[in-house]
């Protein structure tokens, strides 16, 4: 394997932003924001949707609307009388 083209793979944490669960993960991403975990220091990526808050994992029904996009589908499509 040639020496210095390969991104660095460190481990990062994904937060969702609903549940605050966090996810430690392997990931050649880099993020700005850390976050110290049990004495280490982590790159922290926030999530609107994880495993842990999406609808087909939790079985329950929510409206997730983060950036106005429903409002800009109803908009477009609505029906004209």
């Amino acid at each position: 394997m040639k020496k210095n083209i390969h991104p660095e793979f460190n481990t990062v944490c994904f937060r969702d932003v609903s549940t605050g669960k966090r996810f430690l993960t392997k990931s050649t991403l880099r993020s700005k924001e850390t976050e110290v975990i049990d004495g280490v220091e982590y790159a922290i990526f926030p999530r609107e949707v994880t495993s842990d808050s999406h609808p087909a994992y939790t079985g329950e029904k929510r409206f997730v609307d983060s950036a106005g996009r429903v409002e800009k589908f109803q908009n477009k499509f609505r029906r004209r009388r």
